[in-house]
């Protein structure tokens, strides 16, 4: 078995979940420290390492170590231990990658062409924990140049990897949307303040608004649930409406949530409810170097080209905003979705094609 794969399957069966990640953790600091390598935390549950190849600056390379809250229903032989958490997203397959990539790097350190550093950071799937480890200064602190991360993807050729040029994924902001009315039965409906029909207004309203954008780029406003009221017969005093906001330019970003904060004081004019409306911070969009890209693009013949960007978000971003940096996707073949509990891939055709891609990034001039 490719250490590689032993490598995945090992973490696979120890997921854990945002930043609590004491086996995770454990485990890849044993390999790092097997390849010679002095592991660092600049944030809690991070695990980051730097090799002085005597270079004047610094490439990054950047896994996650989190799972997902999802029970497992794959039947590997290597399934979960933990219950009710899985590596349904893949990142048990990108931090094996690094660890190979880490493995190749010590043992070639007189061939690289900068110095390397390698983030193993926890808390993507949750509260995005790159951007604690971009304000720790790590990367300045090495002096780094670009920085390089990948993600398993499903329904792309196998082994193959794929980026694009500007926008890849998307900035994500959750929306919710608070109408709160005043609840009477419903033979004294007047009286009341209804928070049901001020919600459906607002509903509608905010997807028209959304159709007038111009669509230059992708962009999606969906709202995915909707709780209202508490017994038929009564007028809905609160009505709660759930949903995410996906952009990649900070001005269409801008002027969406200005559009549902408008929408929400013309509701609250106009019925007489309380309104408000509060969009997450959300990651940023995950925006490729376009001039680093264009290296790569002319240096790597195995890099393959999307025609468009995904709606997925990914913390990455925030490694893109402290210095260049590009993220690609690893095909994972004809396989169940991302954070489904069936999620799984051929390790072994797909994870070797990952590294020896890495290792392009690695030794590229």
């Amino acid at each position: 078995m490719l250490p590689v794969v032993a490598y995945r399957r090992t973490l696979h069966q120890i997921p854990e979940l945002d930043s609590r990640l004491p086996k995770t953790t454990a485990y890849v600091r044993s390999r790092l420290a097997a390849f010679g390598l002095e592991a660092v935390s600049p944030i809690p549950s991070s695990v980051c390492a730097f090799l002085d190849a005597g270079r004047a600056e610094t490439a990054a390379f950047r896994a996650d170590l989190d799972a997902l809250p999802i029970p497992e229903a794959t039947g590997l032989p290597y399934a979960s231990v933990h219950p009710g958490a899985m590596h349904a997203c893949g990142h048990d397959g990108h931090t094996a990658m690094l660890l190979a990539l880490a493995e190749y790097a010590a043992a070639h350190k007189e061939e690289l062409p900068r110095n390397a550093l390698f983030l193993f950071q926890p808390a993507e799937e949750t509260t995005g924990g790159a951007e604690r480890l971009c304000a720790s200064g790590l990367l300045e602190q090495h002096r780094t140049s670009r920085v390089f991360g990948l993600h398993l993807w499903p329904k792309l050729e196998a082994g193959a990897v794929y980026s694009r040029p500007g926008p890849l994924m998307a900035r994500s902001n959750e929306v919710t949307v608070t109408i709160t009315g005043k609840s009477v039965h419903l033979s004294r409906a007047a009286e009341g303040l209804d928070a049901l029909t001020a919600g459906a207004e607002y509903l509608r309203r905010a997807y028209a608004m959304a159709e007038r954008l111009p669509h230059s780029e992708p962009l999606v406003l969906r709202f995915g649930k909707m709780t209202s009221g508490t017994v038929r017969n009564a007028v809905s005093g609160k009505t709660v409406l759930e949903g995410s906001l996906r952009t990649y330019r900070e001005e269409t970003q801008a002027l969406c949530r200005q559009g549902l904060e408008d929408i929400g004081r013309a509701i609250q004019r106009e019925t007489g409810c309380g309104v408000e409306v509060h969009l997450s911070s959300g990651y940023p969009a995950v925006w490729n170097n376009e001039g680093l890209y264009e290296i790569l693009r002319d240096s790597l013949e195995t890099l393959r080209e999307l025609e468009s960007p995904a709606l997925a978000a990914e913390d990455f971003s925030f490694y893109q905003r402290r210095v260049p940096g590009v993220f690609f996707f690893l095909g994972a073949g004809d396989v169940p979705e991302l954070h489904a509990p069936e999620f799984c891939f051929d390790d072994a055709a797909v994870l070797p094609a990952g590294v020896e891609f890495l290792k392009q990034l690695l030794l590229l001039k």
